[in-house]
């Protein structure tokens, strides 16, 4: 039986009508895989730059990628105590070279006190992956030396030299002991809080319970008084005291001065705050805000807080005051110092020891 031509053409317009159906389903699924691969290329884009906006400075010439990656090891940004907080505070910013492709040593500044914010804390953040520590002993501090060495940063060192800062109370001022390379300078004392390096490079703060010396595994150990901060929280005896013999004496007997105290965070990386006009509670707050769970007092006055960081410029040493000293020089523990000190070094393959040439 013949088909109509009107049969045939309604059956013809009617297979143009399902071929084009098809031919924009495709144009339209291929239009949406296209945008949903730009949209994910525009968010990843996107995620890298708010990367090294919040994190980092941009800087001109660097990869986006490698940006990304320094970055990511960064610590959390000190939380502001203000509601309206000024520009910068509390977000870290890398000072010195990077090391294996990552930032050693941060620094950062915030306001700690509601009621006073004239109150600046200067803070350094020191990477345990990448840095090792040194202790050195002054010309007068600690009082014995099992080797006194070149009281300052040793001249075959500085080439790898990141940062210094002053270390803790005087020995006769709680029998804050001190031992080198398995070697004690003054007898370790139980119960004082103690800074270690182990010579497989781990840093802790410990409650000393070990003897009058560090022993073979120990690098360094330098005490200084009893912890501020254990296991996150206060210590209860602090006090405000400005003659307290537990917590040192104040120039001037008066109660707010310049103190330093360092601190251990969740990660084992050193947290280093040097903060006028405090007591050793408000201290303790401020490491404890800054991320310690372990702290010590370090020490305390005008004269004495000293933290220093370095840049490497046509194989020269830039040393940088951190915070507002004018009784000290940038250049304090490249010359020999009365006081004991730490250094804070790039680390090096193998172990740990505390190098005097």
């Amino acid at each position: 039986m013949s088909e109509s031509p009107y049969r045939k053409q309604r059956r013809e317009a009617a297979k143009r009508r399902r071929r084009g159906r098809r031919r924009l389903i495709v144009w339209a699924a291929a239009l949406i895989v296209t945008l949903g691969v730009l949209a994910g290329v525009l968010m990843q884009a996107g995620s890298r730059g708010a990367a090294t906006r919040s994190d980092s400075p941009p800087r001109a010439g660097r990869r986006h990628t490698k940006t990304h990656a320094v970055a990511a090891t960064w610590p959390a940004r000190i939380k502001p105590v203000f509601p309206h907080p000024l520009p910068g505070e509390g977000v870290w910013r890398r000072t010195g070279p990077l090391v294996d492709g990552g930032p050693a040593v941060l620094v950062t500044t915030f306001r700690p006190q509601l009621d006073n914010p004239s109150v600046v804390a200067y803070v350094a953040w020191f990477d345990r992956r990448r840095t090792t520590l040194a202790y050195y002993p002054g010309a007068s501090e600690p009082p014995t030396a099992a080797v006194r060495g070149p009281m300052m940063v040793p001249h075959d060192q500085r080439w790898r030299l990141l940062a210094t800062f002053n270390s803790g109370f005087v020995y006769k001022q709680g029998l804050n002991g001190s031992a080198d390379n398995g070697r004690v300078n003054e007898p370790l004392h139980a119960g004082n809080a103690t800074l270690i390096q182990y010579r497989n490079g781990r840093v802790a703060i410990v409650k000393w319970s070990g003897g009058p010396n560090a022993g073979p595994n120990v690098a360094f150990a330098r005490q200084s008084l009893a912890p501020i901060v254990w296991n996150g929280r206060l210590n209860p005896a602090l006090n405000t005291d400005p003659n307290s013999y537990q917590w040192g004496y104040t120039l001037g007997h008066v109660g707010l001065v310049w103190r330093t105290g360092l601190g251990i965070d969740l990660h084992g990386n050193l947290i280093f705050v040097a903060v006028d006009n405090q007591t050793v509670i408000t201290l303790a707050q401020v490491l404890q805000h800054a991320g310690a769970v372990e702290a010590m007092e370090l020490d305390i006055n005008p004269e004495w807080h000293t933290l220093i960081t370095y840049n490497h410029r046509n194989r020269q040493l830039v040393p940088t005051m951190v915070e507002p000293q004018p009784m000290q020089s940038a250049s304090r523990y490249l010359t020999p110092d009365n006081r004991d000190f730490f250094a804070v070094y790039r680390r090096v393959a193998g172990p740990v020891s505390v190098p005097f040439k």
